[in-house]
C-alpha cells in the first residue's frame, strides 16, 4: 500500500465517521497528509487530520482522533492504530497489506513512479542558453543536468515537454567573437574586448579550412564569414558536447529569427498600440513598473535600435503561439531581475503572468585536494562541461550537479566523486542497483523462480519493512519533485532507499547457501530485491543517469 492509497483509506474513513454522526464533510482536505513518522516505533505512517479539521467541527481533536482510530482498527489493511499527543494518529499496516505494494511494482515496471498530474499541460522549458562564443562552462552544465533531468520528471508527470535552447546570436558579443576569430586566423592578439583560449585558434583555423579565401576577402564580407561560420561550428560543438552529456534539445531558437522574421517590429507595434509603450527622452519605454516590474524598461533605444527587451517580448510571444502553456526559464544567478521582468512582459501582452516561471541558479565551485579548480587549457579561464567529464565522467558529473538545489551556491568534490566508496552518493546508489542486479544473477543461476507466486506477508522485519515503505514513497517524491521543479529531490530520495536496501541486505539473508532449499521467505524477498532494483532504475533514468547490473 503505498502513502497515497493509506490516505485516501484515511479520509475515506474520516468520511464514513463524520456521516455517521451527523457532521459537515465538507471540512475534510481534498488530500490527506499521510507521512512516515520521525521515530520508527511511532508506527509506519502517522497523520494530523483530526488536528486539522476538529475546531471546525466543534470537537477535541484527540476526541475526534479517537473515533478514527476505531474506525481504522476495524480495517483488513491496518494492524495497528494508537493516538498520540494531542491527536495524531500512528498507524501500523497489516503485513499482507503493506507487501501488496511489491506486488504493484513489478507490475508497472517502468511505469512505476509515473503520474498524471501535468496532463494535457505543454511546457516550453529553456536552460542552458550559454551565449555561442565558447565551450559550455560549468554554470551552463548545472543547467544541462539539472534542467534535463527537471523536463524528464515533468514529462514523468505527464506534461508535453519543449526542451529548448535560446541562441543569443543577436548582440555584440557575437561581433566580438567573430574579430576574435579574424586575429586568430591572422595570428593577432585578441581584441581587447575578445575571447580567448585555444578553442579560438582552432575555430578560426576550422572557418579557414572550409572558406579558404576568407582572409582576402573585404573585411566586411570577411567579417561576416567568420561570424556565420564561426557560429555554425561552435554550435555544432555545444549541440555534440551536450548530447555526449546526454542532454538533447527539441528546438534551438536564434534570437536573430526574432529580428529577421519581423516578430519583434510587430511586438512593438502591438505594444504601441495597446497604450503599454511610451516615448520618454526619444527612446520607447514599457510600462513594466505597471505590471510588477521594479522599474519600466526601454525597449526601442534613442537611436532607434531594439534594446534586448524587445527580442525578450517577441520570443514569449512566440512560445505561447507555439502552444506553450507553460514557459519555463532557467537562469544565472545574475538574472534574478528577469523574474519581475518577464512576467510584466506576459501582463503587457495581455496575457497571464503564471505562464511565465524563472528559475534562478547559484555558481557551483569545483574543488580538488582541497582547492578550488578553476582554469581550463582549452576555454582559458573558465571550467568546462568537457573539463568536468573528463575528470569524473558523465554520471558522476551529472547526479552530483542534480543531487543539489541550484538555490544555493554549492561546492563539488572532484576527489569524492572519483571514489569507489560510500561516500561517493552516485556510486552509492549504482552499487545498490548493481548488487540488486548480482542477485537476481545468482538466484537463476540456483534455479529459483522468484517470478513465482510469493506469500509477501512473509516480508514482517522492521528491515524489510522499511524498505517496503521507502519504495512506496517514490511516486510521491516524482510528483513533488516534478510540482516544486526540483529534481534534486529525487536523487536524495534515491540515497535514501540505497541505504534502506543496504541496511535489509546486511540483516536479511536472502540466497540459500550451501545445501539449503529456496523457501517461500527465499522467493518473497527476492520479489522485495526486484521491486527495489526496479525503482533504482527508475529513478536514475529519471535523472539521465545509469543503471549500471555490474561495477
Amino acid at each position: 500500500m503505498t502513502p497515497a492509497a493509506l490516505a485516501d483509506l484515511v479520509r475515506k474513513t474520516a468520511t464514513d465517521v463524520l456521516t455517521s454522526r451527523g457532521m459537515d464533510t465538507g471540512v475534510l482536505p481534498a488530500a490527506v497528509t499521510v507521512e512516515r513518522p520521525r521515530n520508527a516505533e511511532h508506527g509506519d505512517y502517522a497523520t494530523n487530520l483530526a488536528l486539522q479539521i476538529a475546531k471546525k467541527l466543534g470537537v477535541a481533536p484527540r476526541e475526534l482522533a479517537t473515533w478514527l482510530a476505531d474506525a481504522l482498527a476495524g480495517d483488513s489493511a491496518v494492524a495497528a492504530v494508537d493516538v498520540a499527543g494531542p491527536g495524531f494518529l500512528n498507524l501500523k499496516l497489516a503485513a499482507d497489506a503493506q507487501a501488496r505494494l511489491i506486488t504493484e511494482v513489478l507490475a508497472a515496471g517502468s511505469r512505476y513512479g509515473i503520474g498524471n498530474a501535468l496532463a494535457g499541460t505543454t511546457v516550453n522549458l529553456e536552460f542552458v542558453s550559454a551565449n555561442p562564443t565558447g565551450p559550455i562552462h560549468l554554470g551552463g552544465t548545472r543547467w544541462a543536468a539539472y534542467g534535463d533531468a527537471l523536463g524528464r520528471i515533468l514529462a514523468a508527470q505527464g506534461a508535453k515537454v519543449i526542451r529548448e535552447y535560446y541562441v543569443n546570436d543577436g548582440g555584440a558579443q557575437i561581433d566580438r567573437f567573430a574579430r576574435s576569430l579574424i586575429a586568430a586566423a591572422k595570428g593577432e592578439a585578441a581584441p581587447e574586448d575578445g575571447y580567448h583560449g585555444a578553442y579560438i585558434k582552432d575555430i578560426a583555423n576550422a572557418v579557414v579550412a572550409r572558406k579558404s579565401d576568407v582572409l582576402a576577402l573585404p573585411e566586411q564580407q570577411m567579417h561576416e564569414a567568420f561570424r556565420e561560420i564561426g557560429l555554425d561550428l561552435m554550435m555544432a560543438e555545444i549541440k555534440q558536447t551536450l548530447h555526449e552529456f546526454g542532454t538533447d534539445f527539441d528546438v534551438y531558437f536564434h534570437e536573430s529569427s526574432l529580428h529577421t522574421s519581423g516578430a519583434v517590429d510587430r511586438a512593438v507595434k502591438t505594444l504601441r498600440e495597446s497604450g503599454a509603450l511610451y516615448s520618454h527622452d526619444g527612446a520607447w519605454w514599457l510600462r513594466s513598473s505597471d505590471y510588477g516590474d521594479d522599474k519600466d524598461r526601454v525597449v526601442i533605444k534613442s537611436d532607434g535600435r531594439p534594446a534586448y527587451v524587445a527580442a525578450d517580448i517577441a520570443y514569449f510571444q512566440d512560445k505561447r503561439a507555439r502552444g506553450a502553456d507553460l514557459c519555463v526559464y532557467m537562469l544565472g544567478a545574475d538574472h534574478h531581475g528577469y523574474i519581475g521582468r518577464l512576467k510584466a512582459i506576459a501582463a503587457a501582452v495581455g496575457d497571464d503572468p503564471d505562464r511565465v516561471e524563472v528559475l534562478i541558479g547559484q555558481m557551483v565551485n569545483l574543488v580538488s585536494g582541497g582547492k578550488p579548480v578553476r582554469m581550463s587549457k582549452r576555454a582559458g579561464t573558465v571550467v568546462t562541461l568537457a573539463d568536468l567529464v573528463d575528470a569524473v565522467g558523465v554520471d558522476a558529473a551529472r547526479y552530483a550537479l542534480i543531487r543539489l538545489s541550484v538555490d544555493s551556491p554549492a561546492d563539488v568534490d572532484l576527489d569524492l566523486l572519483r571514489k569507489r566508496s560510500n561516500d561517493n552518493p552516485v556510486f552509492y546508489v549504482q552499487y545498490a542497483h548493481a548488487r540488486l542486479a548480482s542477485i537476481g544473477r545468482n538466484a537463476a543461476e540456483l534455479r529459483i523462480d522468484s517470478t513465482a507466486g510469493a506469500d509477501l506477508s512473509l516480508l514482517a522485519s522492521d528491515r524489510e519493512g522499511a524498505l517496503i515503505r521507502t519504495i512506496g514513497e517514490f511516486p510521491g517524491v516524482v510528483a513533488a519533485a516534478a510540482e516544486l521543479r526540483e529534481p534534486h529531490r529525487v536523487a536524495r530520495y534515491l540515497e535514501q532507499l540505497a541505504s534502506a536496501y543496504h541496511k535489509f541486505y546486511d540483516h536479511c539473508r536472502i540466497l540459500p547457501q550451501g545445501d539449503e532449499e529456496a523457501t517461500p521467505l527465499t522467493v518473497a524477498r527476492l520479489q522485495l530485491c526486484s521491486a527495489t532494483r526496479q525503482v533504482l532504475a527508475n529513478g536514475l533514468g529519471m535523472l539521465g543517469v545509469s543503471a549500471p547490473e555490474r561495477m
